[in-house]
């Protein structure tokens, strides 16, 4: 029978030379049997010639030609027989996976005429069962445009397609999706398709390739149907692939993997994940449920405190219990923050000459401070109440038996000055109500200011039952005073202590300063500022409309022009801030504004809309209008702020996103180099907003060089961007470069002022604090924390109108994004716990096999411990169970019942 099948070999392919004429000629053995690589001289391009194949090789692909041979024939009791063993051989073969495997080699010459045997026979079990193995000898043609692989697996549905092996399935599904888009196009069925997928599904996630069965589902828009599939095994790097696909996700797919990957959380009890996950959404009834469906009291707590760190007020009958009200209300944070300093033992306040060093600076510095003593002292002021925030000590403001050092400052510095008691009694209201009592009752006006806007600065992200805040702020005395000041530092006030509350009470008081013609523009936008930050995210239409009325208001029209414009397009923006889509009403109404203030208006209602979302589309818009050429006119300064907002809007897009971060600080070297003086001021910032609080070299020795352009704008904007990426990290190569600029610039006093703020910023909180808005290992973006930081950019475009002149406390917005950078372990009740903790930089997991280690270089340290940008912390053994599945801020550790019996 073999002899028979030689002779009717077919050509071998494209050769023109029958093969059986090529192993007649070959040498033979002693058993009459061909010897591979017998003859010298054989031509090397007949690739199966009986030469070039091994005597195993040479039966293998007899046996398969005589099988192939007896499907021709017109005995059809043979077919099954034949089909089965041409089966077994291919799944059999143990050829690695990187080569085609040896009968599929051999095979493939017979593919031709099998496809013909297969539209010859009629209907039949044999017939499916040849469609089975056409469908695998199918793969070797992939790369010539024919879906072979998947035509005759639709018509050999039945057959078991798990056996053969998994690469065969997942080249099936990538026919799968080529044919869907296909077919989407031509606007034909697809359920075959979605049908097979679905069988595919199981057999990926149980091969540990959860990425492809996802792809494929989501290739197919049947991501909804995920949950199931997976079992108890397999979710949890499901989810894990699924979330960190969002951030390459276009609208409305990225919501709806986050919702499937919620439910599946949900379904397996992991609370904490769906509750990030649930914030993420911004969708407050999905949040309100999954606090309210937790049952344990102490999972309760855990889930305040990530819905307290996200500054969401809840309002949910659970908060009746004490303990969970202090969790969400954020009461302690305050205790914890001064434990952790207790620990590190940097209780003892710094003054500002530990901060300056001044000695290490060059000799002039330091006799030349005196020239204008009122603004170096201010600079000293807030240096002081950014290193020492929220520790209650310093050796400046709080000392009883020294003459203040308000009265070292003058006009706006007297404001800012006591303003500064707010940040270093940070979230400690009760103690600090007392220490602020006493400047609401001094005669200067500037004063009582201060004194108003600490007391907002100090309840920024703490809500107490009293509400002290309100009760003092929205005091129509303050609200409607007659110095301006006063007015704008209780409308500040309270949008720093209420950033992210929605307290609708807070709208009957500032609504009507935002559409009041008669008001200065300065107090009607930093109402709509406050407001945008109260109802951040919440995309609330009474705010939007009245801040649209105001722009559309005749009346206002002179006004519109004014630099404090800017803020009533910042409130807007704050409103549809992370809400995508849903800005485009707003964005089609400003298209109804007749003055050059709509156009700039409606890039920061659109950067606020996708911030942190990555969205390549937006970014690229966004680089399309730095490129236009404007020429200096009055008329054009809207298009200036234009393309000014755009840099930012890039920056602030491409945050949440590592690969889009990389992409855009590139986009920032080329925009320095090409782009207009108003682009080149705002490439600094935008750089600092990219990475706030993460000290990269390539971005801080950039912006170092930044700091001596000759435009001494991009330098300020660069000396505080320097300041904004170090902030809290006391990073001993920024603190240098800062201390080189102290001299340089020691003779201009606002290079030099600026100098003291970026120096201040670095030593935040004594190196305990940070400013990045990501949070909860950087999965979750902090609307209120972006908000402030926009705010304080947006002033810095045009610093010297607003920063270095007389409103320096828009500085003070910083604090809605001031959070302390730690963990702190505590139990059940509360109470700190001290546990051992790895603190190592995280490795992405994501798509890895097996239990991969999800930190790198670790170091073994008790808590509570400070975490920088990128680190992440693991317990150390499991004596205690995490009821947060991200050791990071406030968690609350249970006793592991299992612990003893291993011991």
């Amino acid at each position: 029978m073999a002899q028979e099948n030689e002779a009717s070999k077919p050509v071998d392919k494209g050769k023109g030379k029958a093969v059986d004429a090529k192993a007649q000629e070959a040498p033979k053995d002693k058993d009459g049997k061909p010897v591979a690589n017998g003859k010298k001289d054989a031509e090397p391009e007949d690739s199966f010639t009986a030469e070039e194949l091994s005597e195993e090789d040479q039966q293998l692909k007899n046996e398969l030609d005589m099988l192939v041979e007896r499907l021709t024939e017109s005995d059809k009791s043979l077919y099954k027989s034949a089909l089965e063993a041409m089966k077994t051989s291919i799944k059999t073969s143990t050829s690695s996976m990187t080569a085609v495997p040896k009968p599929l080699k051999f095979l493939r010459p017979h593919y031709e005429p099998l496809t013909k045997l297969y539209e010859e026979w009629p209907a039949s079990n044999d017939k499916t069962s040849l469609a089975d193995v056409l469908s695998v000898i199918g793969m070797t043609f992939s790369d010539e445009e024919r879906q072979d692989t998947l035509k005759y697996r639709l018509l050999a549905p039945t057959q078991d397609i798990g056996s053969w092996g998994h690469e065969y399935v997942r080249h099936l599904a990538l026919e799968i999706g080529e044919v869907y888009g296909k077919r989407i196009f031509a606007e034909e069925s697809t359920t075959d398709l979605v049908d097979l997928a679905l069988l595919l599904v199981p057999l990926f996630l149980k091969s540990n390739a959860e990425a492809d069965a996802v792809d494929l589902m989501s290739e197919l828009e049947i991501i909804e149907k995920l949950p199931e599939f997976v079992d108890e095994d397999t979710y949890a790097r499901v989810c894990l692939y699924m979330v960190s696909m969002v951030n390459l996700l276009t609208y409305p797919e990225n919501e709806q993997f986050l919702h499937v990957a919620h439910d599946i959380y949900k379904a397996y009890k992991q609370y904490t994940q769906a509750m990030v996950l649930a914030i993420r959404l911004n969708d407050m009834d999905l949040i309100k449920a999954d606090f309210e469906q937790a049952e344990d009291p102490a999972l309760k707590k855990q889930l305040s405190f990530l819905i307290a760190r996200q500054r969401i007020w809840l309002d949910t009958p659970d908060a009746e219990d004490m303990d969970i009200n202090e969790c969400l209300c954020n009461v302690r944070l305050s205790e914890h923050f001064k434990l952790l300093g207790k620990e590190l033992n940097i209780l003892d306040p710094k003054s500002t000459e530990d901060i300056y060093k001044s000695h290490l600076e060059s000799s002039r510095v330091s006799s030349m401070t005196n020239l204008e003593s009122t603004r170096h002292n201010l600079a000293a002021a807030f240096v002081n109440a950014f290193v020492n925030a929220g520790f209650g000590k310093d050796n400046m403001m709080l000392v009883e038996d020294k003459e203040s050092w308000v009265w070292k400052t003058k006009d706006e510095g007297m404001l800012s000055t006591v303003a500064s008691l707010g940040t270093l009694m940070l979230w400690d209201i009760e103690n600090g109500l007392d220490k602020i009592d006493k400047y609401t009752y001094v005669d200067e006006e500037q004063i009582q200011a201060g004194a108003t806007l600490a007391i907002g600065i100090m309840s920024s992200g703490v809500r107490l039952d009293s509400e002290p805040a309100f009760a003092l702020l929205a005091d129509p005395e303050k609200l409607e005073h007659k110095n301006p000041l006063i007015r704008t530092s209780a409308i500040m006030g309270l949008g720093l202590a209420y950033a992210g509350s929605n307290k609708v009470e807070l709208l009957e008081k500032l609504l009507p300063m935002i559409t009041d013609a008669s008001l200065d523009m300065q107090i009607s936008a930093m109402a709509a500022l406050s407001c945008g930050l109260i109802f951040v995210g919440s995309s609330d239409s009474e705010v939007s409309q009245a801040i649209v009325e105001t722009l559309l208001d005749e009346d206002r029209k002179g006004q519109l022009t004014d630099k404090w414009t800017r803020f009533l397009a910042l409130g807007l923006g704050l409103l549809f801030f992370g809400r995508q889509e849903e800005v485009d009403v707003i964005l089609e109404t400003l298209k109804a504004v007749d003055h050059p203030v709509a156009k700039p208006t409606a890039v920061v209602a659109a950067m606020c809309a996708w911030a942190g979302t990555g969205a390549v589309l937006k970014i690229q818009e966004l680089l399309h209008m730095c490129n236009e050429h404007i020429e200096e006119s009055d008329e054009k300064k809207g298009d200036e702020l234009l393309q000014s907002y755009a840099v930012l809007g890039i920056g602030l897009i491409a945050m949440g996103e590592d690969v889009g971060q990389e992409m855009v600080l590139r986009h920032f070297g080329h925009l320095m180099h090409y782009g207009e003086p108003n682009i080149r001021r705002a490439v600094p910032l935008a750089m600092g907003l990219v990475s706030p609080s993460n000290p990269q070299m390539k971005v801080y020795d950039t912006l170092s060089r930044y700091s001596h352009d000759n435009d001494n704008d991009v330098a300020l904007n660069a000396i505080f961007a320097m300041g904004l990426v170090g902030a809290g990290t006391n990073n001993a190569r920024l603190a240098q470069l800062l201390r080189q600029l102290a001299s340089y610039y020691h003779r201009d006093h606002e290079s030099l002022f600026m100098v003291r703020i970026a120096q201040g910023l670095l030593h935040m909180g004594k190196g305990t604090l940070s400013l990045s808005p990501f949070h909860t290992d950087r999965q979750i973006l902090s609307r209120v924390s972006a908000g402030g930081l926009l705010a304080v950019v947006v002033a810095m475009l045009d610093a010297k109108q607003f920063i270095t002149s007389k409103s320096h406390y828009l500085l003070y917005f910083l604090v809605t994004a001031m959070h302390p950078r730690f963990l702190v372990t505590l139990d059940e009740n509360l109470k700190p716990l001290t546990v051992n903790v790895r603190v190592g930089q995280a490795v992405d997991v994501v798509g890895q096999a097996g239990r991969p280690k999800t930190i790198t270089g670790w170091q073994t340290q008790s808590t509570p411990v400070l975490l920088a940008y990128g680190e992440r912390a693991e317990l150390e053994n499991e004596e205690y169970i995490s009821l947060s599945n991200t050791l990071e801020g406030l968690v609350i550790l249970k006793k592991n019942p299992d612990w003893d019996n291993e011991k």
